[in-house]
């Protein structure tokens, strides 16, 4: 098995010339300053490998935060988009194409749901649930029900509508007024759902597990009370699998964990392995209220991106791939507590599901995420405190217990 090289010399990072920092460079004259980038150029990747302009090594145990599940390159996610590349690219929606189809019939199959719409990203597939939510309150006959009651601490897009929803003013910050329409209340507590449901309300949108919050699950039975509380109120229960979606936790979805089926789910990130698309599923009752007309998106479910997403919903739909994801989770959940053991200090907790893991330190996690990519790891930050994992459903059992060895190293650092 390759190893990442862990030298510190061999691993420098932005402070040395190279291409690199020409590319930083003309990056700073050009592009818009709203990312804060970790200070390399990404050129190639394979697997749970990436290497910068400069030819250095990573491992990499972000995979596109929570979207390469099948890790860099896949060879039949190759084979079928350069297959795909010679027939057809895009129509638009004002046409039926067979990947799109195929996709659709092998989600719905997957979720228990019944229709499906693609669009590109997370943020839209979640403007689409907010929008099915408050027509079908209008369809049926419920014209003053329009708010949405989401959770503090969660995260669920960037656009005007879904930064509303979204349960962190840091994001909000700069542009109000907001928009309307969303109640926030402590996540996991049931109670304060129960208390914030009014005559205006029109659905609960809920993620199973808050990525940007943190990494942190919801409690066991909180996912089974919302969608009772849905029920007996008339709501819609929307969930948000962006982050948890295919495969990530160990089950196609995270909402089968709970045996609940909600009314709408969100999708994106591992769903095309990379390529930009996401979708939302719902039931027929709730889809038949998106009549022709009522919503849409120009590349949604192009071809190029469709045959990407088949292949990936076939192979973390698999039960031994399934199997895989879980066991390797907790296989490096075990080793990361090891790890808190031995620095109680500095690790104030170790928490996930699946290949979604968070690190929460008593202090900023920032310099340590730093200092993991100098010396060959990469993660990125989920809060101000915890270090996020979200590796490819491939990776080894060998490569988790380096990246546990580096951010040990860090952390000692």
């Amino acid at each position: 098995m390759r190893t990442v090289k862990t030298d510190a010399a061999a691993q420098a990072t932005s402070t040395s010339s190279g291409k690199n920092d020409q590319w930083i460079d003309k990056a700073k004259a050009h592009l818009l300053q709203n990312y804060k980038q970790q200070p390399i150029v990404l050129e190639r990747g394979l697997g749970s490998r990436v290497w910068d302009a400069d030819g250095r090594e990573y491992l990499d145990l972000l995979g596109g935060i929570a979207t390469c599940g099948l890790g860099h390159c896949h060879p039949e996610v190759v084979a079928a988009v350069r297959a795909q590349l010679d027939k057809l690219w895009h129509v638009s929606n004002a046409f039926y194409t067979e990947p799109q189809i195929e996709l659709a019939s092998r989600l719905t199959a997957a979720s228990g749901l019944q229709r499906a719409f693609f669009c590109n990203s997370g943020a839209e597939a979640n403007e689409a649930l907010i929008k099915l939510a408050r027509k079908v309150q209008k369809d049926r006959g419920n014209a003053d029900r329009y708010e949405v009651i989401t959770f503090e601490n969660s995260f669920h897009g960037r656009t005007l509508a879904t930064v509303t929803a979204t349960g962190q003013t840091r994001y909000q910050k700069g542009f109000e007024p907001l928009p309307a329409g969303f109640t926030h209340v402590p996540y996991g507590d049931l109670d304060a759902v129960r208390k914030a449901v009014g005559p205006h309300t029109a659905a609960i949108l809920v993620e199973p597990i808050q990525g940007e919050g943190g990494v942190r699950a919801a409690p066991k039975g909180f996912l089974q009370g919302l969608r009772a509380l849905c029920d007996e109120k008339g709501l819609l229960l929307l969930v948000d699998e962006i982050q948890t979606g295919m495969g990530r936790t160990g089950k196609a979805f995270a909402y089968q964990h709970e045996g609940i089926l909600p009314d709408g789910i969100s999708l994106a990130k591992s769903l095309g392995n990379g390529l930009p698309i996401g979708a939302m599923l719902c039931t027929d009752e709730a889809g038949k209220s998106l009549t022709p007309g009522t919503h849409g998106s120009t590349f949604g479910g192009n071809l190029i991106a469709a045959v990407a997403a088949n292949v990936v919903v076939r192979k973390v739909t698999e039960p031994q791939m399934l199997r895989e994801v879980e066991q390797k989770g907790e296989y490096f959940l075990t080793r990361l507590r090891e790890l808190q053991g031995r620095m109680p200090s500095i690790i104030k907790e170790a928490r996930g599901l699946g290949l979604l893991i968070g690190v929460e330190l008593f202090q900023d996690a920032a310099p340590f995420i730093s200092r993991c990519r100098e010396l060959g790891l990469l993660v990125n930050a989920a809060g101000e405190k915890t270090i996020r994992f979200a590796p490819a459903y491939t990776v080894t059992n060998d490569d988790l217990d380096h990246g546990v060895r580096i951010l040990e190293r860090a952390l000692k650092s």
